[in-house]
């Protein structure tokens, strides 16, 4: 959610006039007049790429007259991949593996057909995919009440989870919790559907109360946050080396 102005008098002020990237052999750095950024445990914030890089620095440079993190989701998640991602591995991946028990994708409308069927279009897809791709194969249910899943699915899930690097986990577990669904983060995280696609995917039920409906502003502008997180989710993946 967005910071409440009242909020905002708490905030550190910004202090640095230039925002630049330089490489080392130890990847690619942030630094505000000539300084390193560092994360909460006082880390070097470094990325592997210089794409990234630049993407993390633009977030810094936006920043007017305070330091935001509310508006900086990379830097957050960059973040969080230095400094509790390596101890915290088997436990993100264990959540990724919850999310298949009860994921978005396999949870169908009863009614009305046309929900149903946009569903469906949106979905099945991808529960395809992940079978054939990663043997995450998924059985959808009608309604909200959570089936059993096969377990080697679940296992699955959890395996490929623990195969991939520190940033690369921290963005799939992110995008799980962003989506509602471990299927459409995989399908991100492994270049299948972009992650504004995602987005858009994981909202279908959303999509169509605000069309039954209609949307308020503070529905709308939560919205537009989470929309902006996943577009951040979509310049991580991009430039992340496979």
């Amino acid at each position: 959610m967005a910071t409440k102005s009242s909020d905002k008098q708490d905030l550190p002020k910004r202090f640095y006039t230039q925002v630049q990237v330089s490489a080392s052999e130890q990847g690619w750095r942030i630094e505000l007049d000539g300084r390193p950024v560092r994360t909460p445990s006082k880390a070097e914030l470094r990325v592997p790429g210089e794409a990234l890089a630049r993407h993390v620095a633009a977030e810094w440079d936006a920043q007017a007259t305070v330091i935001d993190p509310a508006t900086m989701p990379l830097t957050r998640l960059v973040n969080v991949a230095l400094d509790r991602t390596p101890e915290t591995r088997e436990a993100l991946a264990d959540e990724v593996a919850r999310y298949t028990e009860t994921d978005l994708v396999c949870h169908l409308a009863e009614n009305p057909v046309e929900l149903r069927e946009r569903q469906e279009a949106n979905w099945r897809p991808l529960r395809d995919w992940a079978g054939k791709t990663l043997d995450v194969m998924l059985v959808p249910v009608e309604g909200i009440i959570a089936s059993p899943q096969p377990a080697a699915s679940t296992q699955a899930a959890r395996d490929h989870a623990m195969k991939l690097d520190d940033l690369r986990l921290t963005g799939l577990v992110w995008a799980t919790g962003l989506y509602g669904s471990a299927i459409l983060a995989l399908a991100v995280e492994q270049g299948e559907i972009d992650a504004e696609d995602a987005f858009e995917r994981s909202r279908i039920d959303e999509a169509w109360q605000i069309e039954q409906w209609g949307e308020d502003e503070e529905a709308r502008l939560a919205t537009e946050n989470r929309r902006a997180d996943a577009r951040a989710l979509g310049q991580l993946f991009a430039t992340l080396p496979r």
